[in-house]
């Protein structure tokens, strides 16, 4: 097979739920997805929302080229269905994939924008997760208003030390419903993670939605794991997305303790660092 493009993005975690307060903010991981078009038909496997199809609908709908007959190649490190932000890994990395084959030069904010239609349209997001769409095209965090285009949508930004460790625990894939409702129901707790991070704070951010998502979803084993965690050294804990992975941010010296009792527990984890200038974001021309 001959490759016509290819597109990189990262996975993410979130500091804010988005349908907490209708603010949303999410950091890159390096966890990375990479996309690649080539010249003839090939099944991807666990596209399990058809997003990719969305994706080529979302970029026909606009008018630009596309190669008459083509596939897809993709190669991912992001766990799906468990809260890391896959499907805007994905569809951020396919969009970058058909921008390298068609030389459109589209921009990160109009990638973010196609992204959003594209997850909307196959049903894997709510809000369109345009604070995971930015997390996944560049480093450091944003806060953003989902309801706005890319180029709006940004309140406040910030970078994250990329010296130190992030731990992804995983659990298994998601099983517990998540309802609109029950998040508002939180609201108090989400708030103050919005003021955490707007004064700043993005690590005290992350840990006060962790326990806010917690709640809304009934997930009281991710409240204990993250309390444990932080009462063995980790900086901030709590659940990223809807769970049920949950993020752990700590100092380097600090993550084999952690992992162990992570370990210890029953669970796996994934080592790995917040995305930083000097990760492979952006496919070179």
């Amino acid at each position: 097979m001959k490759v016509l493009g290819s597109g990189r993005s990262n996975g993410a975690i979130s500091i804010l739920h988005a349908l907490g307060t209708g603010r949303g903010c999410s950091v890159g991981i390096q966890l990375e997805t990479q996309v690649q078009i080539v010249n003839q038909s090939n099944e991807v496997n666990d596209d399990r929302h058809g997003l990719l199809a969305s994706v080529e609908y979302c970029w026909r709908e606009q008018g630009l080229p596309i190669p008459d007959e083509f596939g897809w190649n993709v190669e991912s490190t992001v766990p799906i269905g468990q809260g890391l932000k896959s499907s805007s890994a994905l569809s951020c990395a396919a969009l970058r994939a058909l921008n390298s084959c068609a030389w459109t030069g589209l921009s990160n904010s109009e990638i973010a924008d196609l992204s959003a239609k594209s997850q909307l349209m196959s049903k894997c997001a709510i809000t369109g997760s345009m604070d995971d769409n930015w997390a996944s095209l560049e480093p450091g965090w944003k806060l953003v208003d989902p309801s706005l285009g890319a180029s709006d949508s940004i309140i406040i930004q910030g970078e994250m030390d990329d010296r130190l460790s992030v731990l992804v625990c995983l659990r298994g894939e998601r099983s517990r419903e998540i309802s609109p409702t029950k998040f508002l129901e939180q609201n108090q707790i989400f708030e103050r993670s919005l003021a955490s991070i707007m004064s700043g704070s993005a690590l005290d951010s992350l840990s006060s939605n962790g326990m806010a998502v917690s709640a809304a979803t009934g997930d009281h084993e991710a409240l204990r794991i993250s309390n444990l965690c932080i009462a063995s050294g980790a900086i901030a804990s709590g659940i990223s997305g809807s769970g049920p992975a949950i993020a752990v941010v700590c100092f380097e010296d600090d993550t084999e303790s952690i992992s162990e009792i992570i370990d210890e527990m029953g669970y796996s984890t994934i080592q790995t660092r917040f995305a930083s200038n000097a990760s492979p974001l952006e496919e070179a021309s």
